[in-house]
């Protein structure tokens, strides 16, 4: 069970495992908390929080929720409130994070059948997400349900999908490309398009930032192109210390939105993650202590509080807050057998595919 000393203790960490595993419902859905919204992407990060503390039946179920609930075309409704789909529509970012809870999950099981019960299910997802990549290797954000079903890539002109790139969505399909690839790989059915896809998109991250649209005051635009991969070293540094100011808060946490008196759990908590991807687990470890005092006696964590007025909002206790605290602990203790699931999204480049050979790049970007 991940600890950090001085910080979270074992049994502390397993009561928040204990903590997300009540929120869940019979279908294996992980809602946002009981009764609420479930969305694809949080429900499979709650997920990934229930594998490391060792509870693998409730992460299984939540996996074959996802089996279950995908759609023809390989995505999901943006939004589901209990069984009943509010937003039909198709978020890229959501589709493809199912690739990082599978890969995830096998890292910590090594369960063969579990990995070949969901590998029609990523296939289907990524094959999607690919659909999504624009000439400049950037990712469009979404679209409208249904999607076409003919063509390669998707064609924003004609009206079915958004033409916008967001960079924390694109940021973490880096991730789940890599993620999508591994799987691919260990199932003996090696896909090169979807690693060209994810060096076109890392390129893009790095190196043309003005493909997606430009980064907005929420911090997750600051530290994902870290966290997802495709930013690491000194850039990767550099890039922190650049809004460091802006969104760290002493002895609390950070920010949502930079300028907006609101610390965020799973905020902070994925700049820890990003942080020791960088090496800096001081630092780290120091954040993800500032942000304890949203902890609950019941193990779960607030979503934020309002520094201004000392007032939780929104007043719910999310279940991927509690869950990015579980990864974040994982990864600082490096418990798991998944705990470098973040450290490990860098660039993967395959070394036999020169990158003169993959569409859409200006330059080398092996180097950039």
């Amino acid at each position: 069970m991940p600890h950090v000393p001085g910080v979270l203790t074992e049994d502390q960490c397993d009561k928040t495992g204990a903590a997300i595993a009540a929120m869940q419902e019979p279908t294996g859905a992980m809602p946002w908390f009981p009764g609420g919204q479930t969305d694809p992407w949080d429900h499979i990060e709650s997920a990934m929080a229930l594998s490391v503390t060792g509870r693998h039946p409730e992460a299984e179920a939540a996996y074959e929720w996802s089996r279950r609930t995908q759609r023809p075309d390989g995505s999901w409704a943006i939004r589901t409130v209990v069984g009943t789909v509010a937003d039909a529509n198709t978020d890229a970012n959501f589709c493809a994070y199912l690739a990082v809870g599978v890969w995830h999950h096998y890292l910590i099981t090594g369960d063969t059948r579990f990995l070949e019960r969901l590998w029609p299910t990523v296939w289907s997802a990524i094959e999607l997400v690919v659909r999504f990549q624009a000439p400049g290797g950037q990712i469009r954000w979404g679209g409208k349900y249904p999607l076409p079903t003919s063509g390669v890539a998707f064609d924003p002109a004609d009206g079915s999908v958004f033409d916008a790139a967001m960079l924390t969505g694109s940021a973490s399909i880096h991730q789940a490309l890599g993620c999508a690839a591994a799987i691919a790989d260990e199932m003996k059915q090696p896909a090169p398009a979807w690693r060209h896809a994810q060096l076109r998109l890392g390129h893009a991250l790095r190196a043309h930032t003005d493909r997606f649209a430009p980064p907005s005051d929420h911090s997750m635009d600051w530290y994902y192109p870290v966290l997802g991969g495709a930013v690491r070293g000194r850039a990767g540094q550099e890039l922190i210390a650049d809004r460091w100011d802006e969104f760290v808060v002493a002895d609390l946490g950070i920010r949502c939105v930079d300028h907006r008196p609101w610390v965020t759990g799973a905020e902070t908590c994925e700049l820890v993650l990003a942080m020791n991807c960088l090496g800096d687990d001081a630092d780290a470890t120091r954040l993800f202590a500032d942000m304890q005092h949203l902890r609950d006696p019941d193990g779960s964590y607030w979503t934020g509080l309002v520094f201004s007025d000392g007032k939780r909002w929104p007043v719910e206790k999310s279940c991927w807050t509690s869950a990015a605290v579980v990864l974040a602990a994982d990864a600082l203790s490096r418990t798991s057998s998944a705990n470098g699931i973040f450290r490990d999204a860098d660039p993967l480049v395959d070394v036999t595919v020169p990158a003169s050979e993959v569409p859409g790049l200006s330059c080398d970007c092996t180097n950039a």
